[in-house]
C-alpha cells in the first residue's frame, strides 16, 4: 500500500494505492490521522481494490476524529467492489463520498 498526498485548495488529498486491510491498516491510520491534523482531508480510493473490516475501521476512526475536531473529511472515487462494501456496511451514510476527486474538492 502506498499513500500519495497532494494539496487541492484548502484540503489535502491522500490517494491510497493497493489494499486497505489488516496488513496495511496501522500504517494507513497513522498517515491519515497525521494528515487530518493539517486540515480538511479527502481520501482518494480510486486505486484501492479491496477494503477489509480493518480498513473500514481506519476510515471510521479518521471520520470520527475529523468530526470531533470540526474538520471536513470525505472519500472519493470508490471502485465498484469498495462502494459495495461501503453501502452494505452503512458507511455511505456516515462518511461523505464523491464520485470523483474534483467533486470532493468542489464540495469543500
Amino acid at each position: 500500500m502506498q499513500i500519495a498526498e497532494t494539496r487541492a485548495g484548502a484540503a489535502t488529498v491522500a490517494a491510497i494505492e493497493g489494499r486497505l486491510d489488516t496488513a496495511t491498516a496501522a500504517e494507513a491510520e497513522t498517515k491519515l490521522l497525521a494528515l487530518l491534523a493539517t486540515g480538511p482531508l479527502i481520501v482518494d480510493l480510486a486505486a484501492v481494490r479491496y477494503v477489509s473490516s480493518a480498513g473500514l475501521r481506519v476510515l471510521l476512526k479518521t471520520a470520527k476524529q475529523a468530526q470531533a475536531a470540526g474538520v471536513k473529511f470525505s472519500v472519493c472515487a470508490l471502485q465498484p467492489a469498495v462502494r459495495e462494501v461501503f453501502e452494505i456496511s452503512g458507511f455511505d451514510r456516515i462518511i461523505p463520498s464523491y464520485a470523483t476527486r474534483d467533486e470532493a474538492v468542489a464540495a469543500g
